[in-house]
């Protein structure tokens, strides 16, 4: 399948659907659980139930956002190394993280003139992206 604006990003039914469901359902069981136990002997229990989910919940946002930062520190050199090969210059300073990852969709031919205009009228990533003509897939960011 061929990449573009409307299917490049990416959903893992199984993680970002079914496991966050299961991990905010467990969330509001274990917390009623906890307000029920309050005045009995399952007090601890039921305390250590929440904490467990909270845990867990914690986990599953840091196990999504720290990949995600290497991803976005392993583009920014590509984003670049690809400007310097093109314009001779490394990227310009001004560039925040999110216009650099949108600006990888972009083929070399719009690449300088997009990073320009990106630093020039502070575009978002999602402008960017749909300012790109001629769209350059990334297959390999999850």
């Amino acid at each position: 399948m061929e990449q573009n604006i409307k299917n490049h990003t990416r959903f893992i039914t199984g993680y970002h659907k079914v496991l966050s469901l299961f991990l905010l359902t467990g969330l509001i069981g274990s917390g009623v659980n906890l307000v029920e136990s309050l005045g009995t002997e399952n007090l601890y229990a039921a305390s250590l139930l929440v904490l467990l989910f909270l845990c867990c919940i914690m986990l599953f946002w840091f196990v999504r956002v720290f990949p995600l930062k290497a991803q976005d520190r392993a583009i920014r050199a590509e984003e670049n190394f690809r400007h310097f090969i093109l314009s001779g210059k490394p990227l310009p300073v001004g560039l925040s993280i999110g216009q650099i990852v949108a600006l990888r969709f972009a083929s070399d031919g719009e690449f300088i003139e997009l990073v320009q205009k990106a630093l020039a009228e502070n575009l978002t990533s999602k402008a960017i992206k749909l300012l790109i003509k001629n769209w350059k897939p990334d297959y390999y960011r999850v």
